[in-house]
């Protein structure tokens, strides 16, 4: 046995037990007749006294040669410290060492292991096993653990299976690209890594499964980002004989629960939204609703003037940050910087303060008087003392850029309060979308969604306009979840596939499994996947997923600790029957 105890669990009531203990050294603390080690593991640390006094001498020559990150065992007596340490819950006492075994011993480790540490992002990347041992990155896998379980019983008390489905499948269109493993059995034939288990979760509704679940890997071969990676963990949920209403309800249930059991939060209001409404009033369909500045279109009450510049723009609108008429004009040239910067790309930005005495200040004087800026104040909701922020150009892309400075400023003044849940469903998405690359339509969320039948007859007249039965939920301005009710015929899923470019030849080859098993009596049916991942994160209160993985990919989607992707030597290429073509 190596150990009775671990190092988290010592408390006053242990006084004079005989315990063993194993872990890490923190650090040592050599006073020469006199050592104190801090010995780590999973569960906390106890300190351990070395003491010429009472320990045996080659116990304390030892301990003397113990480094940090040492593997020891130690035996002795639990004593009430004299010092004590009222950060960590075994501070009132600590163990008398009489025995002392090096299990293994370790070099200096590259950065320190404590958690304020001195090792940058890519070194602890690099030695992730080493980052693990630290609290904020150990803490958060093990509250990615606590939620898992929170899912997987509120789930099964409500007759969820959780079924697990392949990771070798078919490479089907889903809207990124797939990874792709090639079959050595198969030569020249492929196998995709799946991006969702959609496919699947729907025959096990054919198969009479009714109620399905997994937390599951998805693979996705796209560019990277903050939150975002090449392999990601979905939450995947499959209901049959259910209509949206009853989805909802169900993974309200599950988000009320994971707050109540996480941070002990009651939540009794989901509004709801339409992508309309969302696009329309917060510039994107995932909006951080735990703060106002709405938008307000000026086109009515800004056009038609003497400015051009809104004149000719196809949307005017505008923002009222509230207190924010205080701002100098070196903080509002700031703001005005930060806008045309290229991630974010306006060519400019027009303010107006609403001052204390009622008057209004912009920097369009000269074109609008009083009475037009008291327009403006009123379409914005903005009231003495808020600053009005304008921007104008082409409809989508103004929208998206004043969300990304509402967003910003929501980060600068505190607004976006990580201890703070506003959850949010948003509902009737456009079921396809117009790519001007390839001018055609393509599925917004993906080609099983079941378009909404009161807009059925547009698909053949006005197919940009048919909404769909697709709904996510957004928690404090990250999509969490999403979902739809699913096709479940085989005409309306032909007509889909038609709509969407497929040929019938093209949709059998590539999806005639699922078309064949409608032939068979698919219930109706539909589901929702959450991103474990981000919803971990958003309910530890950070915003990036990194630390909630045990082993993430860096932003250009490599494991640096294990230097992976790398080549494979040319014996496994002919195995495969691969050539690798040669770039110029």
């Amino acid at each position: 046995m190596y150990r009775s105890h671990n190092c988290g669990e010592l408390r006053i009531a242990d006084v004079n037990k005989e315990v063993t203990l194993a872990g890490w050294v923190q650090k040592s603390r050599d006073k020469g007749f006199m050592i104190w080690v801090d010995l780590r593991d999973r569960y906390g640390i106890t300190q351990l006294i070395f003491d010429e006094a009472r320990t045996e001498a080659s116990v304390m020559q030892l301990a003397k040669s113990l480094g940090r990150e040492f593997v020891i065992q130690v035996k002795g007596t639990v004593i009430e410290r004299e010092s004590k340490n009222g950060n960590i819950p075994t501070g009132e006492i600590e163990v008398l060492v009489n025995e002392l075994t090096i299990l293994n011993e370790a070099q200096l480790p590259p950065f320190t292991i404590e958690d304020e540490t001195d090792g940058g992002e890519d070194i602890r990347m690099k030695y992730r096993y080493l980052d693990i041992r630290r609290n904020p990155v150990k803490n958060s896998l093990l509250f990615r653990h606590k939620v898992a379980q929170e899912v997987r019983n509120y789930l099964s008390n409500l007759d969820f299976c959780e079924v697990e489905t392949p990771y070798l499948i078919k490479s089907t269109p889903e809207g990124a690209r797939d990874f792709v493993v090639p079959s050595r059995m198969n030569p020249g034939q492929f196998y995709a890594l799946p991006q969702s288990p959609q496919t699947f979760k729907q025959l096990l509704m054919v198969a009479g499964m009714d109620r399905y679940f997994q937390i599951v890997k998805c693979f996705r071969d796209e560019d990277l980002r903050a939150d975002r990676q090449p392999e990601f963990t979905q939450i995947d949920c499959e209901m049959s004989f259910i209509e949206q209403e009853d989805i909802l309800n169900v993974f309200e249930g599950l988000t009320r629960h994971l707050l109540k059991k996480i941070h002990n939060i009651d939540i009794e209001k989901f509004p709801r939204m339409t992508f309309d409404e969302a696009m329309r009033t917060y510039g994107n369909d995932k909006p951080d609703i735990r703060f106002g500045m709405k938008f307000g279109e000026l086109n009515a009450v800004a056009q038609h003037k003497e400015f051009a510049v809104f004149n000719n723009a196809e949307l005017v609108v505008g923002i009222a940050v509230p207190g924010a008429a205080s701002y100098t004009r070196k903080e509002i040239d700031a703001l005005i910087d930060w806008v045309k910067r290229p991630q974010v790309g306006a060519s400019g930005m027009v303010y107006v303060k609403c001052e204390a005495n009622g008057q209004y200040k912009s920097s369009v004087d000269k074109f609008y008087d009083q009475a037009d800026l008291a327009k403006w104040a009123e379409a914005t909701g903005a009231k003495e003392g808020d600053l009005i922020l304008v921007l104008s150009g082409p409809a989508n892309k103004t929208r998206a850029q004043l969300s990304a400075l509402r967003m910003e400023l929501g980060n600068r003044m505190g607004l976006r309060k990580p201890d703070e849940f506003a959850p949010l469903w948003v509902v009737d998405f456009p079921l396809l979308e117009w790519d001007e690359e390839t001018e055609r339509y393509h599925a917004m969320h993906h080609p099983f969604t079941s378009p909404k039948p009161e807009d059925m007859h547009l698909l053949d007249t006005d197919p940009g306009k048919v909404r769909a039965n697709a709904y996510d939920l957004v928690l404090n301005g990250n999509e969490i979840g999403g979902g739809s009710i699913r096709i479940h015929d085989k005409e309306t899923q032909a007509l889909m596939f038609k709509h969407l470019g497929f040929t019938a030849e093209q949709a059998q080859e590539q999806f005639g499994f699922l078309m064949n098993a409608f032939q068979y009596g698919a219930p109706p049916h539909g589901g929702l996947a959450f991103g474990l991942d981000r919803l971990v994160a958003i309910l530890g209160g950070q915003e990036t997923i990194r630390d909630f993985i045990a082993f993430p990919k860096n932003n250009s989607g490599r494991d640096v600790m294990i230097d992976a992707p790398a080549p494979v030597d040319q014996a496994q290429l002919d195995e495969l029957s691969l050539a690798l073509a040669v770039k110029d």
